[in-house]
C-alpha cells in the first residue's frame, strides 16, 4: 500500500506540475494588457527580441506579426543609427564586424555583430534598407538583420555567367523587400567592353520564394564596386551604356528600368536629403561639389558646391569621403581607412559650422583594414524564414 500511495503522489505531482505549466502559459502573461506588452516590447533593442520569442505563445506571435514590424521600424525610425562594417583580415582568415551605434551620440553603446568567413568568400553588403542588408559573394545571396543578428542564404542564383552582382531594395507599395541579381559573360569587365548586363533576376523575400527572371530593354553594364542606392521604392545605381556612364532606375513595384542621363559622368551615388545625388571621392583641397537628382521623370539636376570650413583643422591629412545627410540635415564626412581613434566629421550647412564626432565602442583593426559608415540606419526586428 505504501509503494502504491508513493505511485499516486508521483502520478498527482506530476499533474499539478502540467496544469501549473499550462496555467503560467495561459494565465500569467495575458493578465498584461496588450497595450502594455506592445509599449514594452517597442522599448526592447532588437537583439533581445529575438530571445523573447520564447516567453508565450503571445509573445511569439506579437514579435513576428508584421503590424508589430511595421510599428517598431516607424519608432526606430526617429532614433538612426550609424552601421559600421569593418573587414579583419589575418593569417588567411578574414572576420565581417557589423557594428551600430546611435547616430545621435555615437560614443554611446555599440552592438558588435561578428561574422567569420573565409579569404576566398568575402560578402560585399550593400546599404541598409529599412534595417536589413544585402550581402553577395560568387554565386551567394544573403539577406541579414544586424539588430537580430541573423542572416539567411538565398536560394542560389542559377546562371552559366561567372559575373554576378546584387542589389537590394523595398517596395512600399507591396510591403516587400527585392533583391536585383544581374549577371555578365565574363568577369567582372571593363567600360567599354562589348559585355553588358544579362540574365537579370528579382528574388523577393519571404517564404518559398525563388528567382524570376525579367527583361531589361536597356543594354547596361554596372562596374564592380557599383551598390545602388534605394529611395521612395526605386533602385537607383551607375552603369555603362556602351562607353557613357549613365543612372538606371529600377522601379521595385513595376520592375521596370528606366535610364537618366548624368550631368558629368560621375559614378558615386549618395543620399542627399532624401534626394540622389552625385559626387566625386571628397579631396582635402578645394570645395565639394554635388550634382543633385530633382526630377527623375524630367531628368532635372541641381548642383551645389560646399566648401567645408577648418578642414585642414578637423581631417589633417586623413581623407574622408562624403557619406550623405544625416537625418537632421547634416553632412556626413567617414574616414576612407580606419583611424584611431575612429571620428566622423559633421558639417552643419545651416549654421556653418563643422566638426569633429567620435565614434566610441572600439571599432576592431587588424591587418589592412576597412571601414565603411552608412547612415541612418534602424534596428528592425523582422525575422527573416526560408
Amino acid at each position: 500500500m505504501k509503494r502504491v500511495r508513493t505511485n499516486e503522489m508521483t502520478v498527482n505531482s506530476r499533474k499539478c506540475s502540467k496544469k501549473q505549466d499550462e496555467s503560467d502559459e495561459t494565465h500569467q502573461f495575458p493578465i498584461l494588457p496588450l497595450d502594455l506588452i506592445l509599449e514594452i516590447l517597442l522599448k526592447v533593442p532588437g537583439r533581445s527580441l529575438a530571445r523573447f520569442i520564447i516567453v508565450s505563445k503571445q509573445w511569439l506571435s506579437i514579435i513576428r506579426g508584421k503590424d508589430f514590424t511595421k510599428l517598431y521600424l516607424t519608432q526606430s525610425s526617429t532614433r538612426p543609427r550609424l552601421l559600421f562594417t569593418s573587414v579583419y583580415r589575418n593569417l588567411g582568415q578574414s572576420k565581417l564586424f557589423l557594428q551600430s551605434c546611435s547616430q545621435q551620440d555615437p560614443s554611446s553603446a555599440h552592438h558588435r555583430l561578428n561574422v567569420s568567413m573565409h579569404t576566398n568568400h568575402l560578402f560585399g553588403f550593400t546599404p541598409p534598407v529599412r534595417g536589413l542588408i544585402c550581402g553577395q559573394t560568387d554565386t551567394i545571396v544573403m539577406i541579414g538583420n544586424p539588430s537580430t543578428g541573423q542572416f539567411l542564404t538565398l536560394p542560389r542564383v542559377k546562371t552559366k555567367r561567372r559575373g554576378l552582382l546584387s542589389l537590394f531594395g523595398y517596395d512600399p507599395v507591396n510591403d516587400v523587400y527585392k533583391v536585383l541579381c544581374m549577371t555578365v559573360l565574363r568577369g567582372h569587365p571593363n567600360r567599354g567592353s562589348r559585355y553588358v548586363s544579362e540574365e537579370h533576376q528579382v528574388f523577393t523575400l519571404g517564404a518559398k520564394q525563388k528567382w524570376r527572371r525579367i527583361e531589361c530593354k536597356y543594354r547596361h553594364l554596372p562596374p564592380p564596386y557599383t551598390k545602388g542606392l534605394c529611395i521612395n521604392g526605386i533602385l537607383y545605381y551607375y552603369a555603362w551604356i556602351q562607353n557613357e556612364g549613365s543612372l538606371i532606375s529600377f522601379d521595385l513595384n513595376s520592375e521596370d528600368f528606366n535610364v537618366i542621363k548624368l550631368p558629368q559622368d560621375i559614378p558615386f551615388l549618395v543620399n542627399y536629403n532624401g534626394k540622389i545625388a552625385l559626387t566625386r571621392q571628397y579631396s582635402k583641397l578645394g570645395p565639394l561639389y554635388l550634382w543633385i537628382l530633382e526630377d527623375a521623370r524630367k531628368q532635372e539636376w541641381s548642383k551645389v558646391s560646399i566648401v567645408v570650413p577648418s578642414w585642414t583643422e578637423l581631417a589633417g591629412n586623413i581623407f574622408f569621403n562624403f557619406r550623405g545627410t544625416h537625418s537632421t540635415g547634416e553632412l556626413i564626412f567617414a574616414p576612407v581607412r580606419e583611424i584611431k581613434p575612429v571620428y566622423l566629421i559633421s558639417y552643419d550647412l545651416k549654421e556653418d559650422n563643422a566638426k569633429q564626432v567620435e565614434v566610441g565602442g572600439g571599432l576592431v583593426a587588424g591587418q589592412n583594414p576597412s571601414l565603411i559608415v552608412y547612415l541612418n540606419h534602424v534596428e528592425s526586428p523582422m525575422f527573416l524564414s526560408k
